[in-house]
């Protein structure tokens, strides 16, 4: 399957914010965007001219791919359920997006990264209510028990990653039971509860356009 191969804080600093990719680096001084706090590229100091609209809608629909970790492809699906579905469509987005298995497993704190979290997804080590499942884009519903399976539960990086939850504060949408490692989706993910700011109306606007 395709996906991103290039280095992740370029995509931070072409955004010029930290998008939290690399985990535990994004905290510490070494984050690129602490050091090079421009553009990539031999032109990223080169201050431009003001953006158009459609560079403003472009670049925050690209940021939300990268932060979520999605080809074009997918997250235009994710925008055509997300219209497809009653409610303001910006909402709805962002809703199926936090839902998906691989963010809620980041989120509640087992893995670095959303990364690392597909990779414990993929490798089988992330049940759902009991079943394990090795789908990153599964969407969690409501009550449902995400949990590391007991075999894995010694795994280096999920083990550091609970020792470092209280860098990042853990969002009202999901409760964590640390010692058993296993969580559950108490509510629907509200856009009010995300930690980076992201302004949906300029990605509702760009697709309206095609």
């Amino acid at each position: 399957m395709a996906r991103y191969t290039e280095a992740k804080c370029k995509l931070c600093r072409r955004e010029g914010m930290k998008l939290f990719l690399k985990g535990e680096r994004c905290y510490t001084d070494r984050c690129a965007i602490e050091r090079r706090p421009y553009g990539p590229g031999q032109h990223g100091r080169r201050r431009g001219r003001k953006p158009s609209d459609y560079k403003l809608q472009l670049r925050e629909k690209q940021k939300v791919r990268s932060i979520y970790g999605l080809l074009e492809r997918q997250f235009r699906n994710y925008f055509t359920e997300a219209e497809r579905r009653t409610g303001v469509t910006g909402s709805n987005l962002f809703t199926l997006l936090e839902k998906r298995l691989d963010n809620v497993v980041y989120r509640m704190g087992f893995a670095p990264s959303r990364p690392a979290a597909r990779q414990l997804v993929r490798h089988k080590h992330v049940t759902v209510n009991g079943d394990t499942c090795d789908i990153p884009s599964y969407s969690v519903r409501v009550g449902q028990v995400i949990s590391v399976r007991e075999k894995s539960r010694n795994i280096p990086m999920v083990v550091a990653a609970l020792k470092d939850t209280t860098k990042r504060d853990r969002l009202p949408f999901v409760d964590v039971d640390d010692k058993k490692m296993e969580g559950r989706l108490v509510q629907e993910p509200q856009m009010s509860d995300l930690p980076i700011p992201i302004q949906e109306n300029l990605i509702v606007e760009l697709y309206s356009k095609v």
